[in-house]
C-alpha cells in the first residue's frame, strides 16, 4: 500500500451465497481527504465498508486500511486507530450520555478531553439524559463524538447526518471539515445526500453493482467531465461510440447524452450521426453521480 493512501481495494469481491456483492472493487482513498462514498442502494456501499473493519471476510482480493489487512494479525491494533459510526448507530440504551462517554473514554489511550467539551456544547447533547430517551438525531450527535474524540487516524461514517435537521446537519459538517484540518484524520463517508458531499468532500468514489464506477479528487472530475447531449431528427440511434474516456451514455427518444472526459473526441466521432444539434456543458456532482450509475438504454 502506498504512504498516501488511508484506504485501498484491488479487485475486491464479496459473495453471499448467489449474491455477488462486491464484484472487483478498486478504491483508494487518500491520506488527510474527506472522501464521499456513493452509490445507489445495494450498491455494495455497507459491504464494503464491513470488509475494510474486519466484520466480513473478501471472497477474493485484498483491502488495506492504515497499511494492515483488515483480517490480519495486526488488525486489532488498527482498529484502535480508526472511528466507525454505523447507519443504526448502536449505542448501549440502559446507560445516560455521560455513562457512555465515560464508558469509552479510557477504551482509547489518545481520547481527547478538550474535543469532547467542545462536542458536548456543539452538539447540545445533556449528560444526564438516558440514551433509551434520545431522539433518532441526538444519538447520531453522540455517536459521532464518541467516534471524534478517540484521536482516529481514519473515521469511517455511514450517514452520518441520517437523522438530523438541516440546522444540525449543518453544524456536523463543519465539525467534519474542522476536525480534519485540526486533528489530521482522513473521513471516509457513505451518503445519500449528494449536497453535503459536494460541500465538505475533496474527494469521492461512486460505486454500483459492486464495482467503482468513478473515482479521484472532485476538482479534477468537475474540470474533466462534460455532458454532450445530441438531438436528433428522429430517435437517437443505437449505433456504438467507440471514443475512449465515455463513461456512460444515455439514450431517450431523441436524445443521446455522453458523459466524458473528452467533449471534443466524443464530438468528433458522433457527428458521422448526423446529429440536429450538439450541446456540450460542465456538470455538477450530481450530474456525475446520476449519469454514472444508470443504466445505458
Amino acid at each position: 500500500m502506498s504512504d498516501h493512501l488511508a484506504i485501498e481495494t484491488a479487485d475486491l469481491w464479496k459473495r453471499y451465497d448467489d449474491v455477488e456483492a462486491l464484484r472487483g472493487l478498486n478504491l483508494q482513498v487518500p491520506t488527510g481527504s474527506i472522501c464521499g462514498f456513493l452509490g445507489r442502494n445495494g450498491a455494495g456501499k455497507t459491504t464494503a465498508i464491513k470488509v475494510l473493519l474486519g466484520m466480513a471476510r473478501p471472497t477474493k482480493g485484498t483491502a488495506r486500511v492504515l497499511g494492515v489487512a483488515p483480517n490480519d494479525a495486526g488488525a486489532a491494533a488498527m482498529r484502535q486507530r480508526i472511528g466507525f459510526v454505523s447507519d443504526e448507530k448502536d449505542l448501549y440504551d440502559y446507560m445516560t450520555v455521560g455513562e457512555i462517554i465515560a464508558f469509552t473514554r479510557p477504551l482509547f489511550p489518545g481520547w481527547r478531553r478538550e474535543l469532547e467539551q467542545t462536542y458536548l456544547a456543539t452538539f447540545e447533547l445533556p449528560p444526564h439524559r438516558g440514551i433509551k430517551d434520545l431522539s433518532r438525531g441526538t444519538r447520531t450527535k453522540l455517536a459521532l463524538l464518541l467516534a471524534l474524540c478517540r484521536g482516529a487516524e481514519l473515521l469511517i461514517l455511514d450517514e452520518p447526518t441520517s437523522g438530523l435537521d438541516p440546522a444540525m446537519a449543518e453544524d456536523v459538517l463543519r465539525a467534519l471539515v474542522g476536525h480534519v484540518a485540526g486533528q489530521e484524520t482522513t473521513i471516509f463517508f457513505s451518503s445519500h445526500q449528494l449536497s453535503e458531499v459536494d460541500q465538505i468532500c475533496d474527494h469521492v468514489a461512486i460505486v454500483d453493482r459492486g464495482r467503482l464506477v468513478l473515482g479521484g479528487a472532485l476538482d479534477d472530475l468537475r474540470g474533466r467531465y462534460q455532458r454532450v447531449q445530441f438531438v436528433f431528427a428522429g430517435e437517437a440511434p443505437h449505433a456504438s461510440l467507440k471514443t475512449p474516456g465515455i463513461v456512460r451514455v444515455q439514450r431517450q427518444g431523441r436524445v443521446l447524452t455522453v458523459l466524458t472526459n473528452d467533449s471534443e473526441a466524443v464530438i468528433a466521432d458522433a457527428r458521422a450521426l448526423s446529429p440536429a444539434s450538439i450541446d456540450a456543458s460542465p456538470v455538477t456532482l450530481k450530474d456525475i453521480f446520476l449519469e454514472s450509475v444508470r443504466t445505458e438504454d
